[in-house]
Protein backbone atom coordinates (compact mmCIF):
# COMPACT_ATOMS: atom_id res chain seq x y z
CA UNK A 1 0.00 0.00 0.00
CA UNK A 2 1.56 3.37 -0.84
CA UNK A 3 1.76 5.99 1.53
CA UNK A 4 -1.19 7.83 -0.15
CA UNK A 5 -3.83 5.40 -0.54
CA UNK A 6 -6.65 5.78 -3.28
CA UNK A 7 -10.09 5.38 -1.63
CA UNK A 8 -12.42 2.34 -3.02
CA UNK A 9 -15.63 2.42 -3.21
CA UNK A 10 -15.75 -0.65 -1.43
CA UNK A 11 -13.29 0.90 1.11
CA UNK A 12 -15.42 3.67 2.64
CA UNK A 13 -18.58 1.56 2.57
CA UNK A 14 -16.95 -0.65 5.16
CA UNK A 15 -14.91 1.78 7.22
CA UNK A 16 -18.01 4.17 7.36
CA UNK A 17 -19.78 1.62 8.42
CA UNK A 18 -17.34 -0.05 10.88
CA UNK A 19 -15.52 2.93 12.12
CA UNK A 20 -17.52 6.07 12.55
CA UNK A 21 -17.40 6.12 16.68
CA UNK A 22 -14.54 4.14 17.57
CA UNK A 23 -13.27 6.86 20.63
CA UNK A 24 -14.46 5.15 24.02
CA UNK A 25 -18.13 6.79 24.15
CA UNK A 26 -18.97 6.36 20.53
CA UNK A 27 -22.53 5.27 19.30
CA UNK A 28 -23.90 2.40 18.45
CA UNK A 29 -23.19 1.68 14.26
CA UNK A 30 -24.19 -0.48 11.62
CA UNK A 31 -23.47 -3.99 11.86
CA UNK A 32 -20.31 -5.16 8.96
CA UNK A 33 -18.80 -8.31 8.52
CA UNK A 34 -15.01 -8.69 7.75
CA UNK A 35 -14.14 -9.78 4.51
CA UNK A 36 -13.31 -13.59 3.95
CA UNK A 37 -9.78 -14.04 2.60
CA UNK A 38 -7.52 -17.65 2.04
CA UNK A 39 -6.00 -18.73 5.09
CA UNK A 40 -2.60 -17.48 5.30
CA UNK A 41 0.77 -19.87 5.21
CA UNK A 42 2.33 -21.41 8.07
CA UNK A 43 5.46 -19.39 9.04
CA UNK A 44 8.61 -19.70 11.19
CA UNK A 45 8.48 -19.22 15.31
CA UNK A 46 8.94 -16.08 16.97
CA UNK A 47 12.67 -14.90 16.57
CA UNK A 48 12.96 -13.20 20.09
CA UNK A 49 15.47 -14.95 21.83
CA UNK A 50 14.90 -16.28 25.67
CA UNK A 51 15.46 -13.38 28.11
CA UNK A 52 14.02 -12.02 31.53
CA UNK A 53 12.13 -8.93 32.17
CA UNK A 54 12.68 -6.86 34.66
CA UNK A 55 11.39 -7.92 38.22
CA UNK A 56 10.69 -4.28 39.64
CA UNK A 57 8.52 -1.55 38.82
CA UNK A 58 10.03 1.28 37.27
CA UNK A 59 9.46 4.83 37.77
CA UNK A 60 8.05 6.75 34.61
CA UNK A 61 8.92 9.63 32.31
CA UNK A 62 6.95 11.07 29.81
CA UNK A 63 8.37 13.63 26.86
CA UNK A 64 7.11 15.03 23.30
CA UNK A 65 8.43 14.53 19.95
CA UNK A 66 7.66 16.42 17.59
CA UNK A 67 7.30 14.42 13.60
CA UNK A 68 6.01 15.29 9.98
CA UNK A 69 5.81 12.40 7.48
CA UNK A 70 4.92 14.27 4.05
CA UNK A 71 3.28 16.98 5.39
CA UNK A 72 1.51 15.05 8.06
CA UNK A 73 1.97 16.32 11.67
CA UNK A 74 2.59 13.21 13.53
CA UNK A 75 3.28 14.71 17.60
CA UNK A 76 4.38 11.71 19.42
CA UNK A 77 3.86 10.86 23.27
CA UNK A 78 6.68 9.00 25.04
CA UNK A 79 6.25 7.12 28.34
CA UNK A 80 9.43 5.31 28.96
CA UNK A 81 10.95 3.45 32.24
CA UNK A 82 12.72 6.27 34.25
CA UNK A 83 14.47 6.44 37.34
CA UNK A 84 13.48 7.87 40.89
CA UNK A 85 10.16 6.79 42.85
CA UNK A 86 7.69 4.57 41.65
CA UNK A 87 3.83 4.11 41.68
CA UNK A 88 3.40 7.88 40.89
CA UNK A 89 2.04 9.71 38.02
CA UNK A 90 4.65 10.04 34.48
CA UNK A 91 7.00 12.96 35.31
CA UNK A 92 7.80 15.04 32.46
CA UNK A 93 11.44 14.64 31.10
CA UNK A 94 12.19 12.59 33.70
CA UNK A 95 15.89 11.01 33.65
CA UNK A 96 15.46 7.71 31.62
CA UNK A 97 16.42 4.29 33.71
CA UNK A 98 19.36 2.77 33.18
CA UNK A 99 19.08 -0.47 30.72
CA UNK A 100 18.30 -0.92 27.32
CA UNK A 101 14.05 -1.22 27.00
CA UNK A 102 12.06 -2.88 24.48
CA UNK A 103 9.95 0.00 22.38
CA UNK A 104 5.95 -0.84 21.87
CA UNK A 105 4.24 1.34 19.19
CA UNK A 106 0.46 2.31 20.48
CA UNK A 107 -2.17 3.93 17.97
CA UNK A 108 -4.97 5.35 19.52
CA UNK A 109 -8.91 5.14 18.29
CA UNK A 110 -11.27 7.27 16.03
CA UNK A 111 -11.44 11.01 17.89
CA UNK A 112 -9.15 9.46 20.49
CA UNK A 113 -5.63 11.06 21.65
CA UNK A 114 -2.72 9.26 23.28
CA UNK A 115 -3.75 10.60 26.60
CA UNK A 116 -7.02 9.09 26.58
CA UNK A 117 -4.82 5.74 27.26
CA UNK A 118 -2.16 6.71 30.10
CA UNK A 119 -3.62 4.91 32.63
CA UNK A 120 -2.91 1.83 30.64
CA UNK A 121 0.26 3.02 28.83
CA UNK A 122 2.05 4.09 31.76
CA UNK A 123 1.57 1.11 33.53
CA UNK A 124 3.34 -0.47 30.23
CA UNK A 125 6.16 2.11 30.84
CA UNK A 126 6.57 0.91 34.78
CA UNK A 127 7.03 -2.69 33.71
CA UNK A 128 10.11 -1.97 31.48
CA UNK A 129 8.76 -0.81 27.61
CA UNK A 130 9.12 2.73 25.83
CA UNK A 131 5.46 3.50 24.66
CA UNK A 132 5.69 5.91 21.89
CA UNK A 133 2.06 6.89 20.95
CA UNK A 134 1.45 9.08 17.17
CA UNK A 135 -1.00 11.69 17.56
CA UNK A 136 -2.71 10.59 14.00
CA UNK A 137 -3.38 14.10 11.55
CA UNK A 138 -7.01 13.50 10.67
CA UNK A 139 -8.54 10.66 12.91
CA UNK A 140 -7.60 11.93 16.87
CA UNK A 141 -9.64 14.10 18.40
CA UNK A 142 -9.46 17.76 16.89
CA UNK A 143 -9.07 16.11 13.40
CA UNK A 144 -10.99 16.53 10.40
CA UNK A 145 -12.79 12.85 10.78
CA UNK A 146 -11.48 11.59 8.12
CA UNK A 147 -12.35 7.95 8.48
CA UNK A 148 -10.28 6.61 5.30
CA UNK A 149 -7.03 8.55 6.12
CA UNK A 150 -7.21 5.17 8.83
CA UNK A 151 -5.45 3.09 5.88
CA UNK A 152 -2.58 5.92 5.68
CA UNK A 153 -2.07 5.62 9.64
CA UNK A 154 0.52 2.45 9.12
CA UNK A 155 2.65 4.24 6.93
CA UNK A 156 2.70 6.75 9.92
CA UNK A 157 3.12 4.03 12.51
CA UNK A 158 6.54 2.90 10.58
CA UNK A 159 7.90 6.01 10.00
CA UNK A 160 7.44 7.33 13.79
CA UNK A 161 9.11 3.94 14.76
CA UNK A 162 12.15 4.91 12.68
CA UNK A 163 12.31 8.26 13.94
CA UNK A 164 11.74 6.90 17.51
CA UNK A 165 14.79 4.02 17.38
CA UNK A 166 16.87 7.07 15.56
CA UNK A 167 16.71 8.42 19.39
CA UNK A 168 18.92 5.72 20.72
CA UNK A 169 22.00 7.22 18.69
CA UNK A 170 21.30 10.47 19.36
CA UNK A 171 23.96 12.51 21.03
CA UNK A 172 22.65 14.10 24.34
CA UNK A 173 19.10 12.90 23.83
CA UNK A 174 17.23 11.45 27.20
CA UNK A 175 16.91 8.22 25.41
CA UNK A 176 20.59 7.50 24.07
CA UNK A 177 21.65 3.73 24.71
CA UNK A 178 18.05 2.97 26.31
CA UNK A 179 16.09 1.54 23.15
CA UNK A 180 16.26 -2.14 22.16
CA UNK A 181 15.76 -1.96 18.17
CA UNK A 182 15.47 -6.15 18.14
CA UNK A 183 12.44 -6.08 20.66
CA UNK A 184 9.29 -3.90 18.82
CA UNK A 185 5.89 -4.41 19.36
CA UNK A 186 2.68 -2.73 17.75
CA UNK A 187 -0.51 -2.26 19.61
CA UNK A 188 -3.89 -0.22 19.28
CA UNK A 189 -7.41 0.31 20.43
CA UNK A 190 -10.69 0.64 17.46
CA UNK A 191 -9.15 2.18 14.62
CA UNK A 192 -5.64 1.84 15.63
CA UNK A 193 -6.56 -1.69 15.69
CA UNK A 194 -6.63 -1.79 12.26
CA UNK A 195 -3.75 0.35 12.09
CA UNK A 196 -1.93 -2.29 14.27
CA UNK A 197 -3.42 -5.11 12.23
CA UNK A 198 -2.40 -3.24 9.03
CA UNK A 199 1.32 -3.88 10.06
CA UNK A 200 1.17 -7.37 10.19
CA UNK A 201 -0.71 -7.24 6.65
CA UNK A 202 -0.88 -5.06 3.66
CA UNK A 203 1.90 -3.09 5.41
CA UNK A 204 4.16 -5.54 7.30
CA UNK A 205 6.71 -4.13 8.92
CA UNK A 206 9.23 -6.37 9.81
CA UNK A 207 10.56 -4.96 12.86
CA UNK A 208 7.34 -6.02 14.63
CA UNK A 209 7.71 -8.67 16.98
CA UNK A 210 4.45 -8.45 18.56
CA UNK A 211 1.07 -7.27 18.01
CA UNK A 212 -1.85 -6.06 20.96
CA UNK A 213 -5.22 -5.08 18.83
CA UNK A 214 -8.22 -3.73 21.47
CA UNK A 215 -11.81 -3.88 19.93
CA UNK A 216 -9.61 -3.64 16.23
CA UNK A 217 -11.01 -5.05 12.90
CA UNK A 218 -9.52 -5.74 9.83
CA UNK A 219 -11.44 -3.62 7.88
CA UNK A 220 -9.63 -1.80 4.82
CA UNK A 221 -6.57 -3.95 5.78
CA UNK A 222 -7.52 -7.15 5.38
CA UNK A 223 -6.39 -10.81 6.97
CA UNK A 224 -2.77 -11.89 5.38
CA UNK A 225 -0.76 -11.91 8.04
CA UNK A 226 2.42 -12.14 6.64
CA UNK A 227 6.14 -12.10 6.95
CA UNK A 228 7.92 -13.69 10.24
CA UNK A 229 5.61 -15.22 13.32
CA UNK A 230 4.66 -12.37 15.42
CA UNK A 231 2.74 -13.80 18.47
CA UNK A 232 -0.57 -11.55 18.96
CA UNK A 233 -2.70 -10.68 21.86
CA UNK A 234 -6.19 -9.62 20.84
CA UNK A 235 -8.54 -8.06 23.54
CA UNK A 236 -12.14 -7.42 23.07
CA UNK A 237 -15.25 -6.86 24.65
CA UNK A 238 -18.63 -9.49 23.99
CA UNK A 239 -20.88 -6.05 24.19
CA UNK A 240 -18.86 -3.94 21.87
CA UNK A 241 -21.54 -1.49 20.61
CA UNK A 242 -18.74 -0.17 17.75
CA UNK A 243 -16.99 -3.23 16.76
CA UNK A 244 -19.02 -6.15 16.89
CA UNK A 245 -17.37 -9.30 19.32
CA UNK A 246 -17.44 -11.27 15.63
CA UNK A 247 -15.88 -9.00 13.64
CA UNK A 248 -12.89 -8.82 16.30
CA UNK A 249 -12.69 -12.62 16.54
CA UNK A 250 -13.14 -13.40 12.69
CA UNK A 251 -9.98 -11.59 12.49
CA UNK A 252 -8.12 -13.16 15.31
CA UNK A 253 -8.87 -16.66 13.92
CA UNK A 254 -6.98 -15.80 10.64
CA UNK A 255 -3.82 -14.91 12.74
CA UNK A 256 -1.61 -17.89 11.78
CA UNK A 257 1.24 -17.24 14.61
CA UNK A 258 1.35 -17.92 18.27
CA UNK A 259 -2.04 -15.85 19.46
CA UNK A 260 -4.59 -15.24 22.05
CA UNK A 261 -7.61 -13.80 22.78
CA UNK A 262 -8.87 -12.31 26.14
CA UNK A 263 -12.91 -11.94 25.92
CA UNK A 264 -14.73 -9.47 28.53
CA UNK A 265 -18.06 -10.90 28.86
CA UNK A 266 -19.34 -7.23 29.84
CA UNK A 267 -17.27 -5.55 28.21
CA UNK A 268 -17.91 -2.22 26.01
CA UNK A 269 -16.02 -1.06 23.13
CA UNK A 270 -13.47 0.76 25.49
CA UNK A 271 -15.48 2.25 28.89
CA UNK A 272 -15.09 -1.00 30.78
CA UNK A 273 -11.83 -2.18 29.23
CA UNK A 274 -9.93 1.29 29.95
CA UNK A 275 -11.80 2.90 32.88
CA UNK A 276 -13.43 -0.18 34.97
CA UNK A 277 -10.39 -0.50 37.80
CA UNK A 278 -11.44 -4.44 37.90
CA UNK A 279 -11.45 -4.77 34.33
CA UNK A 280 -8.50 -2.37 33.43
CA UNK A 281 -6.55 -4.29 35.96
CA UNK A 282 -7.20 -8.01 34.26
CA UNK A 283 -6.28 -5.85 30.68
CA UNK A 284 -2.95 -3.90 31.66
CA UNK A 285 -1.31 -7.43 33.53
CA UNK A 286 -2.56 -9.84 30.90
CA UNK A 287 -0.92 -7.31 28.34
CA UNK A 288 2.75 -6.82 30.85
CA UNK A 289 3.06 -10.05 30.78
CA UNK A 290 2.49 -10.92 27.05
CA UNK A 291 5.08 -7.89 26.37
CA UNK A 292 7.24 -9.48 28.95
CA UNK A 293 7.35 -13.04 26.53
CA UNK A 294 6.62 -11.66 23.39
CA UNK A 295 9.87 -8.96 23.35
CA UNK A 296 11.94 -9.69 26.54
CA UNK A 297 11.41 -13.54 25.75
CA UNK A 298 10.47 -14.30 29.38
CA UNK A 299 9.01 -17.98 29.79
CA UNK A 300 8.00 -17.50 32.89
CA UNK A 301 5.84 -14.65 32.32
CA UNK A 302 4.15 -16.75 29.55
CA UNK A 303 3.17 -19.29 31.93
CA UNK A 304 1.43 -16.16 34.49
CA UNK A 305 -0.12 -14.75 31.15
CA UNK A 306 -3.53 -17.45 31.61
CA UNK A 307 -3.85 -17.06 35.40
CA UNK A 308 -3.79 -13.13 35.07
CA UNK A 309 -6.36 -13.21 32.26
CA UNK A 310 -8.71 -15.70 34.34
CA UNK A 311 -8.20 -13.87 37.81
CA UNK A 312 -12.00 -13.12 39.18
CA UNK A 313 -14.27 -14.20 36.43
CA UNK A 314 -14.17 -11.11 34.39
CA UNK A 315 -12.67 -12.51 31.13
CA UNK A 316 -12.51 -15.52 29.49
CA UNK A 317 -9.33 -16.72 27.70
CA UNK A 318 -8.65 -18.60 24.71
CA UNK A 319 -4.86 -19.33 24.29
CA UNK A 320 -2.62 -20.34 21.19
CA UNK A 321 0.78 -19.26 22.35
Amino acid sequence: MSRRVAPTLLASALLMAGLVGCSADARKTENWQAPAEPPPAATPTPKVPAGTAPKSAFGVGVRQLKLNRDGRALPVTLWYPAAGTTGDAAKRSATAATGRFPVVMFSHGLTGRPEDYATLLTRWAAAGFVVAAPTFPHTSRGGDGNVLDVLNQPADVSYALTQVLALDGKAGDGLRGRLDADRVAAAGHSAGGVTTIGLFTTNRDERLDAGVVFAGTALGVGTAFAGAAAPQLFVHGELDEVVEYAAGKAAYDKVPWPKAMLSLPKGDHGRTMLKDKAALRVVSDTSIEFLRWSLYGDAGAKKRIPTDATRGDIATFDNHL
